[in-house]
């Protein structure tokens, strides 16, 4: 079964770090939540999270994929935390999948890992100025190599659809999206 880290910054924007627990799970992908620091963590809009563990803890840990949800201060606390990035670095370095949404690319551009890349995020938040080795896109969701994007909360749900078929193949995601009862 393949494992997923989901990082949980305060400030994070719910609806991505939820909608992509969810999808995960559903496809039996085993998924642990970490805060930066002990306790709960609240969202951007004032949801309350309770992480299954913290970054100091599962760091030393491997995943076959780490997780970024975006919204903001969440994603700027993700990019201020050496942890973070040198925890990135490690998991693009090993080949296995990076994955940021919204304004969590930025962070991944910060440790690196967006040079020579397709990457999209939210508008906005990460600009080919500031850094000009990336090609950015305006497509809902980017893979490029093991670094996956996407742009925001309306995309969360072809973020998370496009993680599983990345870990589990076509067939489970075709099985987890039936049962959305998504519109045609």
């Amino acid at each position: 079964m393949p494992k997923a880290l989901i990082l949980l910054a305060q400030g994070c924007e719910e609806l991505e770090a939820v909608t992509v627990i969810d999808l995960l799970r559903r496809a039996a992908i085993e998924v642990v939540t970490a805060g930066l620091a002990d306790g709960a963590v609240t969202a951007s809009r004032g949801t309350v999270l309770v992480p299954d563990s913290t970054l100091e803890v599962e760091q030393r840990q491997t995943f076959d994929l780490v997780v970024l949800p975006g919204g903001l201060p969440g994603a700027r606390h993700l990019e201020e935390d050496p942890r973070v990035l040198a925890l990135l670095q490690r998991q693009a370095a090993a080949g296995r999948l990076v994955a940021a949404i919204c304004a969590a690319p930025k962070v991944l551009a910060v440790a690196g890992l967006l040079d020579g890349k397709r990457a999209t995020a939210y508008p906005g938040s990460l600009t080919v100025a500031d850094f000009p080795q990336l090609t950015l896109v305006a497509d809902p969701v980017v893979v490029d190599g093991s670094i996956v994007t996407s742009r925001g909360p309306g995309t969360a749900m072809d973020f998370a659809l496009c993680l599983i078929e990345l870990l589990m193949g076509e067939g489970c995601r075709r099985d987890v999206e039936s049962q959305l009862v998504r519109a045609p």
